[in-house]
C-alpha cells in the first residue's frame, strides 16, 4: 500500500500525476491531506478540477510557527500510520508536510519515497532547504528530477543504486492539466487580456513578504514595470502576502490584484503570460516548460538548470535589478530546451515503488 502524503497546493498539483498513475496501474493507495496552507474544504476545488479523488484523510493542520505546524502534522500522520501500515509513504518537495511525514514514517520504520529529491539552493535561511535535507537523509527511496539533484544527492553520501533520475512531474502535471484547462472558461476573456500582452506575478515566500523593505521593493519594481511597458501587470495575491501588504500599510499603483486561482486558470495565464515574475520554485518550472520568460524575486534557486538553460534569471528585490531584469529577460532568445524530462516521470516512480514492494 502506498501512502501519499500532501498538504500545499503545488504539492496536489505536483502529486496529481503519481495519484493518476497509481488509479491507472489499479495500485493500493490513499491520500492523506495535512491541510498545511489551507483546509482541505478550501482546497476541494483543487481536487475537482484536477478530477483526482479525494483524500481519505484531512488533518485541517491550519497555520501556525514552523514548530507548531510541523507537530500538529507529524501528530497527525503518525496516527494514520499507525492505522493503516502502509508499505511506502510518498512525500514531495520541500514544505513542512514533507518533513513531518517522513518524520513519521521513519519513526515507524516505513519505507519512505522523496519525489524531488536533491534540489537544493545552498542557502540554510530558507525553511524549506531545511525540510529537503532532512527529508532526504531519512528517506529510502530517492526520485530526483535532473542529474544536478542526484549529483547533489551523491554529494551528500547517499548511495547511487537508491537514486532515480525520473524528470519531473510538474512536467506530467502541465501536460496533463493543460488539456483540462482548456475544457474550462477563458480567464484570458474574463481579466480582458490578450496572451502576451501582460506580465504575470507570484510572491509569497517568507522572506519576501514579511519582511516590509522586500516586499515594498518587489512592489516598487512592479509599478515600474507597468509604466515603462504600459501592459498589465496581474497578480493573484497569496492571502499571506495580501496581509502584510495591508499590514505594512503598502499603496498599490498600477498592479491588477486578483484572487487566488485554480491551477486550470493560472496555467492559462502562465502560458500566456510576456513574462512572469515570481518567487516560487514550481512556477520556475512551469514557465521553463512552457516556454515563457521568467524573471525570480529571490537571489538563490534550487532550480538551477532553468538559469543554465536562460530560461529564468535571478534578481533579488532591488526595483532596479527587477526592470533590469525584465528588459534582459523579454529579449532574450526562448528556444531552450526543458530540462525537467518528457512528462514520464510519474510513470517512472510508480513503476519502481511497484518493483521494489513486489521485491
Amino acid at each position: 500500500m502506498i501512502a501519499i502524503v500532501l498538504g500545499t497546493r503545488p504539492e496536489i498539483i505536483k502529486q496529481s500525476p503519481i495519484i493518476r498513475e497509481c488509479r491507472a496501474q489499479h495500485l493500493d493507495y490513499f491520500i492523506l491531506h495535512t491541510g498545511q496552507h489551507y483546509s482541505y474544504e478550501m482546497d476541494r476545488a483543487f481536487f475537482l478540477d484536477l478530477e483526482l479523488p479525494e483524500p481519505k484523510y484531512n488533518l485541517d493542520v491550519g497555520s501556525g510557527t514552523h514548530a507548531e505546524q510541523t507537530s500538529r502534522i507529524l501528530t497527525g500522520i503518525e496516527h494514520v500510520l499507525m492505522e493503516e501500515q502502509p508499505d511506502i509513504v510518498l512525500v514531495q518537495g520541500d514544505t513542512n508536510t514533507v518533513l513531518a511525514g517522513a518524520l513519521a514514517a521513519a519513526k515507524l520504520h516505513i519505507k519512505i519515497g522523496h519525489v524531488e529529491a536533491g534540489l537544493r539552493s545552498f542557502d540554510r535561511t530558507m525553511p524549506e532547504e531545511i525540510n529537503r535535507v532532512v527529508a532526504d537523509h531519512i528517506s529510502d527511496y530517492f526520485f530526483a528530477p535532473t542529474r544536478t539533484a542526484r549529483q547533489n544527492l551523491l554529494n551528500e553520501g547517499i548511495e547511487d543504486n537508491k537514486i532515480s533520475v525520473t524528470g519531473n512531474t510538474i512536467v506530467d502535471a502541465v501536460f496533463q492539466n493543460m488539456d483540462l484547462s482548456k475544457k474550462r472558461a477563458n480567464i484570458l476573456d474574463t481579466l480582458g487580456i490578450k496572451p502576451k500582452n501582460y506580465f504575470l506575478v507570484t510572491a509569497h515566500r517568507q522572506e519576501n513578504v514579511d519582511s516590509p523593505e522586500n516586499l515594498k521593493n518587489i512592489i516598487r519594481g512592479l509599478e515600474a514595470i507597468h509604466q515603462e511597458y504600459s501592459q498589465p501587470v496581474i497578480f493573484p495575491m497569496h492571502p499571506r502576502t495580501r496581509k502584510m501588504v495591508e499590514q505594512f500599510n503598502i499603496p498599490l499603483s498600477g498592479i491588477t490584484v486578483i484572487e487566488p486561482i485554480g491551477f486550470l486558470e493560472f496555467l492559462q495565464l502562465e502560458a500566456n503570460a510576456r513574462l512572469i515574475l515570481t518567487d516560487s520554485g514550481g512556477v520556475q518550472e512551469e514557465s521553463c516548460i512552457l516556454g515563457v520568460p521568467c524573471v525570480t524575486l529571490r537571489n538563490t534557486t534550487e532550480r538551477p538548470e532553468t538559469i543554465d538553460i536562460g530560461s529564468n534569471m535571478l534578481v533579488g528585490t532591488s526595483p532596479e535589478q527587477i526592470r533590469k531584469g525584465v528588459i534582459k529577460m523579454i529579449n532574450q532568445p526562448k528556444h531552450w530546451e526543458n530540462p525537467y524530462g518528457d512528462g514520464t516521470a510519474s510513470v517512472s516512480i510508480v513503476n519502481s515503488i511497484s518493483r521494489t514492494n513486489e521485491s
